[in-house]
């Protein structure tokens, strides 16, 4: 055997076992990616559901502020009739006492229907800390898969490490955002 063919043999010994040291990264590279499409679909779900929530309190405090009007107005109505002179005072005492009844049970409602409303902005405001922390999971998965990709072009295993660290807190980011209910 020639010189020169020891030395190829060498050298293509010397490429494959960087190859196969590289099968690490670029595994870790595949699950990062996957990674981060799951986290964003669930931040982007997180997100809608947000926004979803948000419309039905927005609904709920809208039914609320009716319902109030609605007192208002009966209130307003049953302090004229005792304060302007009628014709007939015993349909006026009725009507009156029809509208007491119904301020009795609409205040009731009102207090139901507020309850239900700052319930739908809690949630509101639980799926909106969810979804920042989908976001942030997000952001420090693909720093973390970029940077374990410069392992790659420099044959560097410190930016592997560097980038498993970055990915290490987006799942940890992840898993408290599915935490949180």
């Amino acid at each position: 055997m020639e010189a020169n063919e020891v030395q190829e043999l060498q050298e293509h010994a010397e490429h494959g076992s960087h190859e196969s040291a590289m099968r690490s990264v670029a595994f870790t590279m595949a699950v990062l990616a996957v990674l981060v499409a799951i986290t964003t679909v669930l931040g982007h779900r997180t997100h809608t559901e947000a926004v979803l929530t948000q419309n039905k309190a927005t609904d709920q405090w809208n039914f609320y502020q009716a319902h109030k009007i609605r007192s208002n107005d009966t209130e307003l109505t049953s302090d004229l009739l005792g304060a302007v002179a009628v014709s007939n005072p015993a349909a006026a005492e009725k009507i009156r006492k029809s509208y007491a009844d119904h301020q009795t049970k609409w205040s009731a409602e009102l207090t139901d229907e507020q309850n239900k409303a700052e319930a739908l902005e809690a949630q509101v405001d639980n799926a909106e800390k969810r979804a920042d922390r989908f976001d942030l999971a997000e952001a420090l998965l693909e720093i973390g898969l970029v940077i374990t990709s410069v392992t790659l072009l420099t044959r560097s295993r410190a930016y592997w490490y560097f980038g498993m660290a970055f990915a290490v807190a987006g799942i940890a980011s992840a898993v408290v955002g599915l935490l949180l209910r």
